[in-house]
């Protein structure tokens, strides 16, 4: 059952304050995440995730472009409506004599070439949920969606479904009855087209298409040529570019393993900054010029056999000059290199002892702006499950600490004389598998101030684990602090490879549960990414652990939100409730809301008022109340989302 929704306020200026294009065009724009995750689940499966990853996004585009000149108020139904219609005109077949239309074909962008892109697998309620789907007509999948994921009613539903041109959305509705899986699982990881995971495609196949357009692309070229000369065309004496066979001398200089900047130990102790910029260069192969020239090989030009993966927002362009050599050295089964170019970390790795050609993995991390705690490890090695780090040089030590156990103490973790920790059992990958969430480790590093807490999502900078509001956030600490992660921890892989930076949880409310049932707690869970933007809000609801499967059972996820400012510290405030279901068998709406509020009003299916930040009103099972709160200030707003 999914927890109330209600549309948050725009960020920035006031809604009201802005000019009306400025509306009818932000609007929806704020919303593309969600666009691109309906038209995903409304396209037909048999696609392929691929396809449909590439046509969601064009279908969204598409509708967020034809949508200008809107009323305000109506900007996000009108684009929901058109990625609808195209999505549903997506699935039709072509026909022989029938005008095609233009959803049914091949997006025209985003392109992306040589790369299988698809969403991060989850368990096994969303393959059932896609295995569900993909035995559904088209309609029946945007009326499951509708109602699910846009929490609309069935006379909505049956609106947006006859204007995007179904012809019997009652048909449609009865269908969906049919699908028995949770709404809750719609926002599962596994239908995010935003949050993606990259394989290459078939090798052979590419290099057959690569040669043939290299051909056609070098009879143009001559043609081109021809045309050009003599005058000021490209090449000529007086052109301003060089011709397409000139080398830049920067970008040579870049490959050349003799020009790397390598950072002498202890430089980092007399510096006025403690970042990856200080940290000298390490490991028993950095003497070795045939690895590092095949790592800055394979950085500027990567081949069929290089496996790459990059962090959100972070270009994978060749490095502009010579990158600084963090570490090069034999870990575990591998031989891995570590750059570093002011904006990102690059990896390179390859098997020890055996032939490069035979594959090697390149990981693109940006870390600008990192500080002496973001920049204390990076993941040296990822494999069966075992995490290798490599700490920077003021951490004096390591140790183990598992979240799942809040009162055992963090076991020491060994590591070499360069830095590299022994290996840690990495945390679980899968959001929907919480019975196989048993345990959670995580690094914690000493630097002589105190404990960081830091923890790997899947990328090359561990992430750092906070507690506190968001005006001043800290490391863990504490019995009540590590009580709360422990119960936390495993809602993790929803923010996973997300290039995320940093995630704080603050509990911002307790609230006495009806019949006796004791104090339930309340807490917003942000977490933050190295680009600014992609930030996602997770609303907790913690029940006592005796009602809830004791002390390390996960909390429930009341609402989530994507690039909103809420429980952050430009908008440190949040809003959220849930369906409750007493011990006697009864349902409650429990809602909180953190100090900004003064009352909370719920309606629709349950309805009521409280003053102060806590409501409990009785309710039946499958009601959808829409929750609103008024601030301090006199403003109304919803909750979360």
């Amino acid at each position: 059952m999914p927890p109330p929704r209600a549309v948050p306020p725009s960020p920035g200026r006031p809604y009201e304050e802005q000019p009306a294009r400025e509306r009818a065009e932000a609007a929806p724009a704020e919303h593309y995440a969600r666009l691109v995750r309906i038209a995903y689940l409304v396209l037909a499966p048999s696609l392929g995730r691929n396809r449909r990853v590439l046509s969601a996004h064009w279908l969204a585009q598409r509708a967020l472009a034809g949508g200008q000149g809107v009323d305000p108020g109506r900007a996000y139904a009108n684009v929901r409506l058109r990625v609808v219609r195209s999505a549903l005109e997506a699935g039709l077949p072509l026909l022989r004599f029938a005008r095609p239309r233009r959803a049914q074909f091949p997006p025209v962008v985003p392109q992306v070439w040589g790369l299988r892109l698809f969403p991060h697998s989850c368990g096994a309620d969303e393959l059932a949920l896609e295995q569900a789907l993909a035995a559904v007509s088209g309609p029946c999948r945007a009326a499951h969606v509708l109602r699910g994921l846009e929490a609309l009613d069935d006379a909505d539903v049956c609106r947006v479904l006859e204007a995007a041109g179904v012809a019997d959305p009652r048909a449609a509705l009865l269908e969906a009855d049919s699908l028995t899986t949770p709404y809750t699982l719609l926002a599962s990881p596994e239908f995010d087209p935003c949050s993606l995971q990259v394989r290459q495609t078939d090798p052979a196949r590419r290099r057959r298409c690569g040669r043939t357009l290299l051909a056609g692309a070098g009879a143009l070229l001559v043609c081109g040529t021809l045309l050009l000369m003599p005058g000021d065309g490209l090449g000529g004496p007086r052109a301003a570019s060089a011709p397409l066979q000139a080398r830049h001398r920067s970008a040579q200089q870049a490959l050349d393993p003799a020009a790397l900047r390598r950072v002498p130990d202890g430089l980092w102790r007399g510096s006025t900054r403690r970042d990856f910029t200080v940290w000298p260069t390490r490991g028993d192969r950095t003497g070795d010029p045939r690895l590092l020239g095949r790592a800055l090989a394979a950085w500027a030009r990567p081949g069929p056999a290089v496996v790459s993966s990059v962090t959100p927002g972070t270009p994978d362009g060749p490095p502009m000059g010579p990158p600084q050599l963090l570490y090069a050295g034999e870990v575990g089964t591998a031989a891995v290199v570590l750059f570093h170019d002011g904006l990102r970390v690059v990896r390179y790795a390859e098997p020890r002892g055996a032939d490069p050609s035979g594959g090697a993995a390149l990981d693109f991390a940006r870390v600008d702006g990192a500080d002496a705690v973001a920049a204390s490890a990076l993941v040296v090695q990822r494999r069966a499950g075992l995490i290798r780090y490599l700490t920077a040089p003021w951490v004096r030590e390591a140790g183990v600490r598992d979240l799942l156990a809040p009162h055992a103490a963090a076991r020491p973790l060994p590591r070499d004389r360069h830095g590299v920790t022994g290996p840690l059992t990495g945390p679980g990958t899968t959001a929907g598998a919480r019975a196989d969430c048993r345990s959670w480790q995580a690094l914690e590093v000493r630097d002589g101030t105190a404990a960081r807490l830091m923890t790997d999502l899947g990328e090359l900078t561990p992430v750092r684990l906070t507690s506190g509001p968001p005006s001043a956030p800290h490391d863990v600490a504490g019995r009540a602090e590590r009580e709360s992660w422990a119960r936390t921890a495993c809602l993790l892989p929803a923010v996973r490879s997300n290039g995320v930076r940093s995630v704080n949880s603050w509990p911002y409310a307790r609230q006495r549960l009806p019949e006796g049932a004791g104090d339930a707690l309340w807490l917003c869970t942000r977490a933050d990414t190295w680009r600014g933007a992609g930030s996602r809000v997770l609303a907790q609801f913690q029940a006592p652990p005796e009602l809830s499967g004791g002390a390390g059972a996960p909390g429930a996820v009341a609402a989530r939100a994507e690039d909103s400012p809420d429980c952050g510290i430009r908008r440190p405030r949040v809003l959220a409730g849930v369906l409750w279901k007493s011990e006697g068998g009864r349902w409650y709406v429990l809602a909180a809301g953190s100090r900004q509020f003064t009352s909370l009003t719920a309606t629709g299916g349950a309805k009521g008022r409280a003053d102060g930040r806590l409501l409990a009103l009785p309710t039946r099972e499958g009601d959808r109340p829409r929750l609103d709160g008024l601030l301090t200030d006199g403003s109304l707003v919803g909750s979360l989302r």
